[in-house]
């Protein structure tokens, strides 16, 4: 699910490294906050390994990792947010990697009593390996990564949801094979999901075309961001434009949970539901993708949700997948790698 912002604090055009130093910690801790902050070829190894390891599962046959390599290290997952998707495949990736995990929502922390964030990072940096935070807050984000001593990954912020658009290119790439050079459109309003998909153009090579009404617009900063860094991007009101001949089209919920005014939102996103007629603008291969939770009727016609260009069950699943090369990446060590390749 999205959460809409449309006035983010700006964010430096250079690409920082992922490893940083935190006050809470040591120089080198991999933190996964937004998709421009790792460069292209970890993002690449990230989902290779992912998708290795999910051969190695064979389905659900072999659901542990062979080599355990999370054993004895714990997940703490923050929930600010109702979560279904991001909380379960947190949850079981980690111990499907032979970790645990401890979650937590707003109201099992002392934070809604008027514990810092600051002070929270180092307790948890205790107890912890790493921490998911989904949150309405950007800025608690980037201050729990300032102070943790162990890695931050961005679960969900109302600016940016980076782990949704490693299994949307996961999945897109099971499907099509590699993403780079290909046309993906986007269709609705120019959210959270959107910024990170835009991001993800120019990391990874794909041309995105954006089609969101005026008063619904991508973040500025961001697409001033994505094309400085190499994204061929095209901003557009009409729908039809943005989807001829792309290969896959991408939507969302048009009301997410800290939305206002969803009346008047309705009203403008009219134009902006992915029916077969716009389907029909698309390649004639081209898949159809959501994030979760979808509004049928809304967004999306039953048709197309639940057609055979629809891919949204497996884009949902492969959250686990792409998330798992995320945690190995994050506290798998330098040669972390080879836990994509099963041990002899």
């Amino acid at each position: 699910m999205s959460t809409v912002t449309h006035a983010p604090a700006p964010m430096p055009v250079a690409t920082p490294s992922p490893e940083t130093t935190s006050p809470g910690g040591a120089a080198g801790i991999r933190h996964f906050l937004d998709i421009r902050d790792l460069d292209r070829a970890t993002l690449r190894q990230i989902l290779d390994v992912g998708a290795a390891i999910k051969r190695m599962q064979r389905g659900r046959a072999r659901p542990l990792h062979p080599a355990r390599p999370l054993e004895g290290r714990a997940l703490g997952i923050l929930l600010s947010k109702p979560s279904t998707r991001t909380r379960v495949s947190f949850e079981v990736g980690v111990r499907q990697l032979g970790g645990d995990a401890v979650v937590l929502s707003s109201n099992d922390t002392q934070i809604g009593r008027g514990e810092s964030i600051q002070d929270t990072a180092r307790v948890l940096s205790r107890f912890v390996d790493a921490i998911v935070l989904r949150t309405g807050r950007t800025a608690s984000l980037r201050d729990l990564a300032r102070w943790s001593s162990v890695p931050v990954i961005n679960g969900l912020t109302p600016d940016s949801h980076p782990v949704q658009i490693l299994a949307d290119i996961m999945t897109f790439e099971e499907h099509r094979g590699p993403i780079k050079g290909r046309t993906l459109a986007w269709v609705g309003d120019g959210n959270n999901v959107a910024s990170s998909l835009m991001e993800a153009a120019a990391q990874f090579g794909f041309t995105l075309r954006l089609a969101t009404p005026k008063q619904l617009p991508p973040n500025k900063e961001v697409v001033a961001w994505a094309r400085a860094n190499g994204a061929n991007l095209l901003l557009t009101h009409d729908p039809r434009e943005a989807v001829d001949g792309a290969d896959c089209i991408l939507t969302d919920t048009w009301v997410s949970m800290s939305d206002e005014a969803a009346a008047e939102r309705i009203i403008l996103l009219e134009p902006y539901r992915v029916d077969r007629a716009l389907m029909a603008h698309a390649a004639k291969d081209a898949l159809f993708m959501h994030c979760l939770p979808a509004h049928i009727g809304e967004e999306v016609t039953e048709e197309v949700f639940e057609g055979p260009q629809s891919v949204v069950f497996d884009e949902a699943e492969n959250r686990l997948h792409a998330q798992k090369g995320l945690l190995v990446w994050a506290l798998g060590g330098e040669d972390w790698t080879r836990f994509g390749k099963e041990p002899e």
